[in-house]
């Protein structure tokens, strides 16, 4: 930057000062045409490079991953029932309204197929776009059928091509977030080949395609780049509308298409909550923020015919909270240390009380019980007394619900990744502590505006806005594996940024005494582009190798069912299992179902429960009973389940169900002393004896080494 200034100890007239300054003026107006083009021709350089890079990047990470799902199960070589059977659990039921709305003769009839749904649950009608977040589906089966495309490509690889074109997005929105909150976009690409080296940590897209995560995240990452942006200061009135615009548009789809946006959305507004309370994120932007997070799931609740599971979300509850505790407490942001202290603290009680208030009233009013489950988890998760709920403890024994494991840690150390990381979080903590402490510290609003801009080059409100997203959901995936990878997609772009940033470098060689413009230039360039030959050199060949490596899919088992089920019985059977089973029968057979892996909803739960004692201690009449209240025709049967090894005692499910019911469990340990034994023996195992009292109920149909299916007599 070009300054001009008085020289000291010269003393001169007006005049003299005036042709001086006219003189300076002169020279300054020469010398700013080129120094301003060749500033211009270089960023624009930059641009266009960081730009192709982050372009080319994102589409290589697509095409990786496509190829690794190709060679992991010959996709293109196996038969369509086989492609269905490799969408496991809950994935195979998402892609079953896609391949449902592409057999309807028209888009019309589709469309009140999911409305007016009597297949997915028996003797019942839902309403699929109302309970189910598949308009995603919905939207491609029509792209499908609009464009002329069916003569080149299957429906199944429209699909898939379509997610794993969206993770292409996905990593170009991490590598634009990083180039952002750095400035340079080499960082971008060091966030970008994090990434992929740690990719068994960072996404789980070649396994589960249709997992609605898969579809989610990518938006997720571009909301959170443009809120990145929005939160610079000075920005232009049209760029600042239209990063609003941005954050409005990912924010909703974010939203339509995961039922469990607003836990995350929530984590969101508790960081803008932190930020606005410590001073350290301008007011007028979060409540912009407040208020599309709102406006968005608000619009999803619509587009699903008025869904109360979003109504009485917790984000909707918080965020109105914070906006009325804002304005009741005007003087917020005033007084001493010790005064402001006192009043945060007060914002923050009156906050969540405010908030379990709403959230209790808008539950009692629309009586709703869908995410009861949640919190019931969360409870005995964190300690707060042991529970027999069978639905908390379905969740408390899945190792994606436990703890993050420890050698995770180890994975992502070995690309360097996790040391970084806790570097620049390090440092970005200790810059952060000292900021809130000084905004704190000011005794009048006029203080704290008057030193706003000194505080802000230590921490921008981009970087403070990024540190507690990636400190809350870093608290998120150590509590919740399957939640890790919202943290370490995120831990890559945050490491990357803190290496490439001349901010972070200031304050580590201040610190230590070794501050130099050069010394800066030269470590926020030179130690990325070392860890990048670093990674090319460990993991190139293996990733080489990874890719030459050729599988096939292999599950005779399941194909052998399924073809039975589509040959030997009624197009209008239902059928009663496993969730997980049940999901792959409706796509690969169309037969109705008692229960799904869906299980956001409480009817359901109780139904999936009153199934699932076909393999607890039950007799053979009251089992029937329980099934035929469903319309059930037919029982599946699970040797994996019956007689499950995977879990340890106390986590399998026929101990969940033996728990639930009061009955002791099998094999040697310790029973809760007020567990008592069961009157029957375990059903899934005595049917196969065909003893009378089972025979006369149900008939084996199939039976193969993994599987028994039983016909259920209609005439008891």
């Amino acid at each position: 930057m070009i300054s001009i200034r008085q020289r000291k100890g010269v003393k001169t007239t007006e005049v003299s000062e005036d042709y001086a300054a006219q003189e300076a003026n002169v020279k300054l107006e020469n010398k700013l045409p080129s120094g301003c083009t060749t500033r211009r021709l270089w960023k624009l350089l930059s641009f266009t490079v960081g730009g192709t890079i982050a372009l080319c990047i994102g589409l290589l990470t697509s095409v990786y991953l496509a190829t690794l799902h190709e060679n992991d199960l010959w996709f293109s070589n196996i038969k369509e029932v086989e492609r269905e059977i490799s969408f496991r659990t809950e994935c195979g039921l998402y892609y079953s309204y896609y391949k449902q709305m592409l057999q309807a003769p028209t888009l019309m009839q589709g469309f009140h197929g999911l409305i007016y749904d009597n297949k997915t649950e028996s003797m019942r009608t839902i309403n699929l776009l109302q309970r189910m977040n598949i308009y995603q589906e919905v939207f491609l089966s029509i792209l499908y059928r609009v464009l002329p495309i069916q003569k080149y490509l299957e429906p199944v690889y429209f699909y898939i091509y379509t997610l794993f074109g969206l993770q292409a997005i996905y990593v170009t929105a991490l590598y634009i977030t990083s180039w952002l909150l750095s400035g340079t976009w080499l960082s971008g690409l060091l966030a970008a080949f994090w990434y992929v080296t740690n990719r068994i940590d960072t996404t789980r897209v070649e396994f589960t395609i249709p997992l609605r995560e898969n579809w989610a995240l990518p938006f997720f990452a571009i909301q959170i780049a443009a809120i990145t942006y929005f939160l610079r200061p000075n920005l232009q009135p049209l760029s600042e509308r239209l990063t609003l615009l941005a954050i409005f548009i990912s924010t909703f789809l974010f939203s339509l298409t995961w039922q469990f946006n607003q836990f995350m959305m929530l984590m969101q507004a508790l960081v803008l909550f932190t930020l606005d309370s410590l001073d350290m994120l301008p007011a007028v932007k979060a409540t912009w923020l407040y208020g599309i997070q709102m406006t968005g799931l608000l619009l999803v609740c619509i587009l699903q015919f008025f869904n109360s599971m979003i109504l009485g979300s917790l984000l909707i509850s918080f965020n109105l909270s914070v906006l009325i505790a804002r304005k009741l407490q005007k003087n917020l942001k005033t007084g001493s240390f010790l005064n402001r202290l006192g009043k945060l603290l007060l914002h923050l009680f009156a906050v969540l009380c405010l908030t379990l208030f709403l959230n209790n009233i808008i539950k009692k009013l629309l009586n709703l019980k869908s995410d009861e489950h949640i919190f019931k988890f969360l409870k005995a998760k964190f300690g707060f007394g042991a529970t027999r709920d069978f639905d908390a403890n379905l969740y408390l024994c899945e190792e994606a619900f436990g703890l993050l494991p420890f050698n995770t840690f180890g994975r992502l150390s070995d690309t360097l990744l996790f040391y970084a990381y806790i570097f620049v979080l390090s440092i970005t903590v200790m810059a952060a502590l000292a900021v809130a402490f000084h905004n704190l510290s000011d005794s009048t609003r006029q203080q704290s505006t008057g030193q706003m801009g000194k505080c802000t080059i230590i921490l921008k409100p981009e970087t403070a806005y990024n540190l507690i997203h990636t400190i809350l959901f870093g608290f998120l995936a150590l509590s919740t594996m399957r939640m890790k990878y919202l943290w370490t997609s995120h831990m890559c772009v945050f490491a990357s940024f803190g290496l490439c940033s001349p901010e972070i470098w200031e304050l580590l060689l201040k610190s230590i005494h070794l501050y130099n413009p050069k010394r800066i230039c030269i470590m926020r360039y030179s130690v990325p582009i070392l860890i990048l030959l670093y990674l090319c050199y460990k993991f190139w060949p293996g990733m080489m190798d990874e890719l030459s490596e050729l599988r096939e899919f292999y599950d005779p088992d399941t194909v052998e069912l399924m073809n039975w089920i589509n040959s030997h019985t009624p197009r209008k059977a239902v059928f009663a299992g496993s969730m997980q089973l049940l999901a792959g029968v409706k796509l690969c057979t169309g037969r109705t179902l008692t229960n799904h892996p869906h299980y956001e909803d409480n009817s359901l739960r109780e139904r999936t429960k009153a199934v699932y004692q076909i393999y607890a201690k039950r007799s053979p009449e009251d089992v029937h009973a329980l099934l035929r209240s469903f319309g059930t025709d037919y029982v599946i049967l699970e040797d994996s389940i019956c007689y499950e090894r995977r879990h340890q005692r106390g986590c399998r499910l026929r101990d969940l169900l033996d728990i639930a019911n009061g009955h002791m469990m099998d094999g040697p340990g310790e029973n809760d002393p007020d567990l008592k034994l069961a009157g029957h023996p375990r059903f899934c195992e005595e049917i196969k004896r065909n003893l009378p009292p089972y025979t006369a109920y149900f008939t084996r149909v199939f039976q193969n080494k993994t599987f028994h299916v039983y016909k259920l007599s209609r005439n008891k």
